[in-house]
């Protein structure tokens, strides 16, 4: 299989590109961006050792991860990013970033829907999840949005920056996407 590209209203979801990665690392780089990430600083350099290490060609295979860039459908401009990981067969985990600039204007919600109605409809997924902090209310309030259903509450479950966190996880099956719509 090869990695997708998808195309909504205002977006379009494709794999990363060399001219992406400065801006990528400007906001993955930002404190309100890095707060519930893995990483507290991100540079320029990290970002094309992302790049360099991720095969498209390979995408869906079990086990993978897979950054895919959000940019605007004018001007080609990056909005934020996708990750999604190939659980095995039948399941996904995905996580999504959006530029702090363009947070608050539904592209989170575009997007992720985008990749929910290809990965639902044409790869036939049966499970979708995805893992948010309990204080990153702008993720957990998106999620909820799409129909993702809260199944977890871990409490302290993951030592994160220096401390113990808490962490809510979500999932969606394609049998109630189907029926919502």
């Amino acid at each position: 299989m090869h990695a997708i590209k998808l195309t909504s209203t205002h977006c379009i979801i494709r794999p990363f590109q060399l001219k992406d990665l400065e801006c990528f690392a400007e906001y993955r780089g930002q404190e309100s961006v890095a707060r519930y990430q893995s990483w507290s600083n991100y540079s320029y350099q990290d970002a094309v050792k992302l790049f360099e290490a991720m095969d498209y060609s390979t995408f869906g295979s079990i086990g993978q991860w897979y950054q895919l860039a959000i940019v605007a459908k004018k001007g080609d401009s990056l909005l934020g990013d996708l990750a999604i990981h190939f659980v095995d067969e039948q399941q996904l985990e995905i996580g999504f970033t959006v530029a702090p600039q363009f947070q608050g204007q539904g592209i989170a919600s575009e997007a992720v829907s985008a990749l929910l109605a290809y990965v639902f409809t044409h790869l036939k997924i049966h499970r979708v999840t995805a893992t948010t902090d309990v204080n990153n209310v702008a993720s957990y309030k998106l999620l909820e949005k799409l129909k993702f259903r809260r199944e977890a509450h871990f409490i302290q479950n993951i030592f994160f920056k220096g401390k113990w966190g808490d962490e809510y996880q979500y999932a969606l099956l394609r049998s109630e996407s189907v029926s919502r719509k």
